[in-house]
C-alpha cells in the first residue's frame, strides 16, 4: 500500500474525523470546556497499543495544554478532540483542571453596576 494513499495534497486526509473516533460524537465525560488544562501523565507518553490519533494526543499534552489549543496542535475538530480526551481519561493517562481566576479580588458592587450600566448604554 502506498504511503501516500491516505493523503490528498490539496483535500488534505481522507479518513473523515467521524471514522477516527468509530462514529462517535461525544465523550464518556462532558467535562471538556475549550479552555480545560490538559496534561498526559508522564509515564504514558509511548504506548503501543493505542491507534495513532490517541497517540497523537497523548503525546501533544505533554505539557499543559488548552483543549480548543491541543485540536489546534493536532489538527482536528474539537469534536474529535473531546472524544479522544474523552477515551484517554478513562484509560487515566491524562489529568485535566480547569483555569483558575486571574486573580482572587472579588470585583465591587460599584464596578459591576458600572459595567451594567455601560451595556444598558449600548
Amino acid at each position: 500500500m502506498p504511503k501516500d494513499r491516505w493523503l490528498d495534497d490539496e483535500a488534505g486526509p481522507l479518513v473523515r474525523p467521524y471514522a477516527i473516533v468509530q462514529g462517535r460524537t461525544e465523550s464518556a465525560t462532558d467535562r471538556f470546556d475549550l479552555i480545560t488544562i490538559v496534561s498526559s501523565v508522564p509515564s504514558l507518553y509511548v504506548q503501543t497499543d493505542m491507534e495513532p490519533e490517541h497517540q497523537k494526543v497523548l503525546f501533544a499534552c505533554k505539557g499543559a495544554i488548552s483543549v480548543v489549543d491541543l485540536a489546534y496542535e493536532v489538527r482536528l475538530p474539537i469534536g474529535v478532540v473531546r472524544v479522544l480526551l474523552g477515551d484517554l481519561l478513562d484509560r487515566n493517562m491524562i489529568t485535566i483542571r480547569q483555569p483558575g481566576p486571574v486573580n482572587n479580588q472579588r470585583h465591587s458592587r460599584h464596578t459591576l453596576k458600572e459595567v451594567l450600566d455601560g451595556l444598558r448604554a449600548l
